[in-house]
């Protein structure tokens, strides 16, 4: 899959096909759209494009939430669904004042020259969220294009939705978000130096960096972590760590019968169960005896 970094890369195109959104998580109602998107393309013998922007509008307008992916994750996993090419827009000061029509006309007409146009019913464009499916659809025969409505996906009665992944995550219901996900959650990156304080109480953790505000999930879980091809087993706290007075929120696992050096290599960590919320404990000790019940219960939960 191609990747065009902001539209001054963006070269014109003889046609396309063309789906619109922030597809954060890259979810089933994600993919139901992006494979209906490669179908589409195939038909009509033209390239599929998928636009999503950087940072969000939501983030722009000051809307910070939670991310289920980061830009390389949510890259890789549109990669694997067939898409041609991936349009990153960077969402700034301009483009924001961007009306509708000359989004579709400049942007979607002019250097895309889109044919076929994916769009949700409920997915706003341009400047104010003037724009959507109505606008494209009252400009598509004079414009030459056509409009497809895409429909959402339930799980379990329920719309697939990033931020009802959210919500799921933030209850631990890892159960329904790998339902709505069509995978379990996960977090990837490169193992870090930390500040060692777990190997003083017989807990030495790998560290990995959150690289967003705003962490989808908190708490102590049950996880596996993969580390060149090998999967282990082990308790995760993800948090500011309170009991020392942390301020930045940092990935920590214990791996069970684990003694390697693995700093600075890639590590995903897949989280299987939720144990509870993250606290803050008055002594070391206090906290070295949790973390003992911690690792009773994800052991227990992986025997079982």
């Amino acid at each position: 899959m191609q990747l065009i970094r902001g539209l001054h890369n963006l070269k014109n195109h003889a046609g396309s096909v063309v789906t619109i959104g922030n597809f954060d998580g890259v979810h089933v109602g994600h993919e139901k759209i992006i494979l209906r998107l490669v179908e589409s393309a195939k038909a009509l013998g033209l390239p599929s494009v998928l636009i999503s922007f950087s940072p969000t509008p939501q983030c722009f307008f000051g809307r910070e939430q939670a991310t289920l992916s980061n830009f390389k994750e949510k890259h890789q996993l549109l990669s694997r669904l067939g898409v041609d090419k991936h349009l990153l827009i960077y969402f700034d000061q301009d483009f924001s004042k961007l009306e509708a029509k000359d989004f579709i006309q400049q942007v979607l007409l002019d250097k895309l020259n889109m044919k076929h146009c994916l769009i949700g019913d409920d997915f706003r464009f341009g400047k104010k969220r003037q724009g959507d499916l109505g606008l494209l659809q009252s400009l598509s025969k004079a414009k030459g294009f056509s409009v497809e409505n895409t429909q959402s996906v339930l799980c379990n009665n329920c719309r697939a939705s990033s931020s009802e992944i959210r919500t799921l995550l933030t209850r631990g219901d890892l159960g329904a978000v790998t339902q709505m996900l069509g995978r379990e959650f996960s977090i990837s990156g490169k193992i870090i130096h930390g500040q060692q304080k777990g190997r003083t109480i017989g807990f030495p953790t790998i560290n990995i960096p959150i690289k967003r505000k705003i962490s989808p999930v908190l708490g102590v879980f049950a996880t596996t972590v993969e580390i060149q091809g090998s999967v282990f087993q082990g308790v995760c706290n993800i948090g500011n760590r309170p009991t020392i007075n942390g301020k930045e929120i940092l990935l920590e696992v214990f791996l069970f019968d684990f003694d390697r050096d693995v700093y600075g290599i890639k590590a995903k960590v897949v989280f299987k169960h939720k144990i509870r919320d993250e606290e803050k404990f008055d002594s070391f000790e206090a906290l070295k005896q949790q973390i003992e019940l911690d690792t009773q219960q994800a052991k227990a939960f992986f025997k079982a």
